[in-house]
């Protein structure tokens, strides 16, 4: 049976999702979880896509293939008892065989969360200790531009001469509550360090180091050496799984 697993996880103590080599990572657990409960054979999970280093999910999915026959309540109760307490599975669901936690997806949201206030040591490893004010209105007004498709080869840290990096951003908005900011990002899918590249344009924007029509020019340019900082990892959190042909609430 093939089952999609709904789960949240504190990235704070793991080298991203995607196993590496001697290395802890969130997919290793889940797949060392599964393996145990299906009665010991080797179980591999398909995830919509990796999250790096330090960085948190509320809302993932993958799909897995088991053997036994299981229950999705008895599913997720024998995978929480399996896994350590900084992952944990909302939910499971018997899925078609046919389905793919990746390649159905229809969209998925990211936020960042910065600190604008006074350090906090008990949020740093969960909220960018950023502790400066930005100019929110005048990035309110660029993050705009990344709304739409758009080549996005410039916000990319790795060399993609070869790869597609055209994307479909479908909302992007920054909010302030309190000392806090949050900067939500909605699209078909997203390149390895785009979110936090884009972040960190943003926040050179709030810093008044670059203009709203530098963005543009930086976009247009398809060259990552345009761009500064790349945003820190651990105000970053995978929030949203929307797929495109299964009502999965």
């Amino acid at each position: 049976m093939r089952f999609l697993i709904k789960f949240s996880y504190d990235g704070s103590n793991y080298c991203g999702f995607q196993t590496q080599p001697n290395k802890l990572t969130i997919q290793q657990m889940i797949e060392n979880a599964l393996t145990k409960i299906n009665n010991g054979i080797k179980t591999k999970i398909v995830a919509t896509g990796r999250t790096d280093k330090k960085v948190h999910a509320l809302c993932q999915y993958a799909h897995a293939d088991l053997e036994i026959k299981i229950t999705p309540q008895k599913l997720k109760r024998a995978m929480n008892s399996n896994l350590p307490p900084d992952i944990y599975v909302i939910e499971t669901k018997i899925i078609p065989n046919n389905f793919h936690a990746r390649y159905n997806v229809e969209k998925k949201e990211y936020k960042y969360y910065i600190n604008l206030g006074e350090y906090n040591p008990i949020e740093r490893n969960y909220i960018f200790q950023y502790n400066h004010e930005l100019n929110i209105e005048k990035m309110k007004e660029t993050i705009k531009i990344f709304i739409g498709t758009h080549d996005f080869r410039a916000f990319v840290t790795e060399n993609k001469e070869k790869e597609n990096c055209i994307r479909t951003i479908m909302k992007a908005e920054i909010e302030k509550k309190k000392e806090k900011l949050i900067i939500t990002f909605e699209g078909d899918g997203f390149l390895r360090y785009q979110v936090r590249n884009m972040v960190g344009t943003l926040i050179q924007v709030g810093e008044n180091k670059i203009s709203t029509k530098d963005v543009e020019k930086i976009l247009e340019s398809k060259n990552r050496s345009k761009i500064g900082k790349t945003a820190p990892p651990e105000g970053l959190y995978l929030t949203n799984i929307i797929y495109n042909d299964i009502n999965y609430d």
